[in-house]
């Protein structure tokens, strides 16, 4: 397949290798030429603008830093849609925007050019491996047409719904990831200013529920998916004790621990609204209450 790609960075460059390893003809670009060497050794061709890549491709790609670049590189002068042929294929690879793409799907789209947003997930290293996570937003008979080419990319290639739906799902994966790591520094300081070594705190996190991932593989998709809160593997009560431990302790050895300190507050609300009895995973009704929305899955019974 005649493929474009424009961003050849940490994701980029190994990503186009990839497309190239699996038998594609590529044409490339980026900002700094110097970064196409290994592609151009390969055989890809260099095109000095997003249109003159466009012009020479079936399906364009695009790993750029956000939605700024993506903005210039796919409507701005020079940019994909001057070159772009009726029945071209855009697909976004960059972590970005929404509503950009969404955008971006309109103007497409009365031209003729179809589009997709596929952020992808799993670091340079991955990008190196094809062993990327892809989450791919827009016509699902279009998501199949290519994702045999998606393949060389990652290893995991998912359909997540209507245009964006990549997008959105890549921002809450992101957004989940990074308050995590900010709950485990708030533990491990905690728990090594408190007399334990790092190692040993790290296997116990490892070893236990949440370090197997219980909460992602069975209480979501077992109890909130059902919207069943009274089935009970660890009341919320008793979560409320143990984190009012932690924190106690926290204050014993002067370690600021704010994330958990707000979770602490909806605790006590939840506590306050009777819900001590249920499962600890109770708190998601607070935040659909909020939201105005409910986390449900139609197909779990």
């Amino acid at each position: 397949m005649r493929i474009g790609f424009i961003g050849l960075g940490n994701m980029g460059g190994p990503m186009a290798l990839n497309l190239l390893k699996a038998g594609h003809t590529l044409v490339v670009n980026d900002i700094r030429r110097e970064m196409a060497a290994p592609h151009l050794r390969q055989g890809a061709t260099w095109a000095d603008t997003p249109r003159a890549v466009a012009e020479q491709s079936e399906l364009v790609f695009t790993s750029l830093p956000g939605p700024r670049e993506v903005e210039a590189v796919v409507l701005g002068e020079q940019g994909i849609i001057e070159g772009a042929a009726p029945g071209t294929i855009y697909a976004d690879l960059s972590t970005s925007s929404a509503t950009l793409i969404r955008r971006i799907h309109g103007v497409f789209g009365q031209k003729g050019i179809h589009v997709l947003d596929a952020p992808v997930s799993g670091g340079a290293s991955g990008a190196r491996r094809g062993s990327l996570a892809v989450l791919v937003g827009g016509d699902e008979a279009l998501y199949n047409q290519i994702k045999p080419v998606l393949d060389a990319i990652g290893d995991k290639v998912s359909y997540m719904g209507e245009i964006g739906c990549g997008t959105i799902a890549k921002l809450v994966h992101n957004m989940v990831s990074l308050c995590s790591r900010v709950a485990i520094a708030e533990g491990l300081t905690l728990g090594v200013k408190a007399g334990v070594s790092a190692r040993a705190l790290l296997e116990a996190i490892q070893r236990g529920s949440f370090g197997q991932g219980r909460v992602l593989k069975e209480t979501i998709p077992d109890g909130v998916f059902k919207g069943d809160f009274d089935t009970v593997s660890f009341a919320l009560k008793l979560s409320r004790k143990d984190l009012g431990l932690a924190t106690d302790l926290a204050k014993e050895y002067h370690v600021p621990i704010m994330v958990a300190g707000l979770v602490e507050q909806q605790m006590e609300e939840a506590l306050r609204r009777g819900l001590a009895d249920k499962d600890s995973s109770a708190i998601f009704l607070l935040q659909e209450e909020r939201a105005g929305v409910q986390v449900r899955d139609p197909q779990v019974r």
